[in-house]
């Protein structure tokens, strides 16, 4: 019987040392919450594991994601570049991508992180659905990656 995406995901996760696992499963659960009709695109690629948010399938329209490696995991913002950051927590200088570097879980409740992530989905376009279930797909797996642990 083929792997189901759950299954996928627990394994793409399961690679990672227990700490840091257990820091991606608690923040994907606060993120589902946050976003509960979201697809929820998976890429477990060759620098980093990446669960990204948005409202459709398309990997453009995702608004933010979860990037995990053996260092850490960042809450990334694929247009950060255009959010108004007044407490100057956006991490990065390239032309479009930002982060902001998740110590634990209790940092997406931080106000300043919930504001940005309040405008993130303002200035979405597709709007998320404001009902329905999101959908786990996983869009890439590379055969080779740095170490998880």
């Amino acid at each position: 019987m083929p792997e189901d995406a759950s299954d996928q995901l627990n394994r793409f996760i399961g690679k990672f040392d227990p700490a840091m696992a257990q820091l991606i499963r608690e923040c994907r659960a606060a993120m589902r919450k946050r976003f509960p009709t979201a697809s929820e695109l998976v890429y477990d690629n060759y620098n980093f594991f990446v669960i990204g948010y948005g409202p459709t399938e398309r990997p453009s329209d995702c608004v933010t994601s979860i990037a995990a490696n053996s260092k850490g995991v960042n809450l990334n913002f694929l247009y950060g570049s255009r959010l108004p950051d007044p407490h100057k927590i956006l991490q990065g200088a390239g032309g479009q991508n930002r982060f902001v570097r998740l110590e634990g879980v209790a940092t997406l409740s931080k106000p300043e992180v919930r504001d940005l992530l309040a405008v993130a989905v303002a200035q979405s376009e597709p709007p998320f659905f404001k009902s329905g279930a999101g959908k786990l797909i996983i869009r890439s797996v590379s055969e080779k990656q740095r170490p998880r642990r």
